[in-house]
């Protein structure tokens, strides 16, 4: 699943082609992706600005002149592809099976945006604008990662009394918001913090060289398009290829880059967890 980096590039990718544009005409292919469409989808946004292309952790959002927000999750294969000309560039088709685009937007100044989705995990909905924060997957979330809200005084004070492990905690959206589990893998090791080590035991000094490393991953990571894994692509079609700067994630086995130790894989709350025993303590 696209983590918020890939979300990011996307976000970065749409809004040449709808910021500022009037959505002339929605067309929805199908009554539902994950979730059926909200009552009367098409002719609550059609006419209406898109004033700001926004993201909120994993999710799109798209605020518009009406007073609506459109919130957008690409689930695991979602992928939008911006057809036309927006600032003078021409995006192309990403590659998608045609018959799994499921919505299209025909935007003011003819760009064409089309949301593919094979396993259509993805979904899209409509909320206030003013009330966000009541939005159910919002509500309690954390600050966003790459935000002034996270510092290593904020760990500090999230992590105060935690007994489960750090990667565990990084993953979990009340206390960062958007964190997913490959830059949390590759933010532990180039901190030397260990993923089991518990949350709570981790001195201060730690914490704020953890927070910094967070902060580098993510904006590393969004530099490179994000990460090609399974089905994700930008909105012109091209692949992510922070892959290639991966320093621990997916290399059990091979020798650590700092130590030349093999790399040791575990599971916490069900995913992957890579690091290195020497190096992370």
């Amino acid at each position: 699943m696209p983590e918020l980096p890939e979300v990011e590039t996307v976000r970065r990718g749409l809004a040449p082609a709808m910021e500022g544009k009037r959505i002339l005409r929605v067309e929805t292919r199908r009554k539902d992706l994950r979730f059926p469409f909200p009552e009367n989808f098409n002719q609550r946004i059609e006419g209406a600005k898109l004033t700001l292309m926004g993201r909120r952790a994993k999710y799109l959002v798209a605020e518009l002149s009406n007073g609506e927000a459109l919130i957008m999750h690409l689930g695991m294969t979602g992928r939008f592809t911006v057809h036309g000309k927006t600032s003078g560039r021409f995006h192309h088709d990403a590659g998608g099976d045609e018959k799994h685009d499921h919505v299209v937007f025909e935007m003011q100044g003819g760009a064409r945006v089309v949301f593919n989705d094979a396993r259509r995990f993805g979904f899209m909905d409509l909320w206030p604008a003013d009330s966000l924060e009541t939005y159910a997957p919002f509500a309690g979330m954390g600050p966003e990662p790459i935000s002034n809200e996270f510092s290593g005084a904020y760990l500090h004070a999230a992590f105060k009394g935690k007994k489960t492990p750090v990667k565990s905690a990084l993953l979990d959206q009340n206390v960062v918001a958007g964190l997913g589990n490959i830059y949390v893998c590759e933010a532990l090791f180039r901190s030397g913090i260990s993923p089991k080590k518990l949350a709570g035991a981790i001195r201060r000094d730690k914490l704020e060289f953890l927070a910094v490393e967070v902060r580098k991953v993510i904006e590393e990571a969004i530099l490179a398009g994000g990460s090609t894994i399974s089905d994700y692509k930008s909105t012109g079609g091209e692949l992510g290829y922070f892959q290639h700067a991966f320093r621990i994630y997916d290399r059990e086995g091979e020798p650590c880059l700092a130590c030349e130790r093999p790399v040791k894989r575990i599971v916490q709350s069900g995913r992957s967890t890579f690091y290195c025993a020497a190096c992370q303590k």
